[in-house]
């Protein structure tokens, strides 16, 4: 339960969180007349980042 929890608060964050919502620089955005295609490569960097960390403190 607590990991459940902990997951849909950080989705809650993840979400609602201005820099996360907009997109950081260096995520990869295309747009074309009918197709967008977001791929969010700093996010991905920084949430692995966070998570490794919160991880590893856990582990102790």
């Amino acid at each position: 339960m607590i990991i459940g929890g902990t997951l849909l608060a950080a989705g809650a964050i993840l979400c609602w969180w201005r820099p996360f919502r907009g997109g950081l620089p260096g995520d990869i955005v295309i747009q074309r007349p009918g197709f967008s295609f977001h791929f969010p490569v700093v996010n991905c960097l920084v949430l692995s980042v966070v998570l490794s960390w919160v991880f590893r403190w856990l582990n102790r």
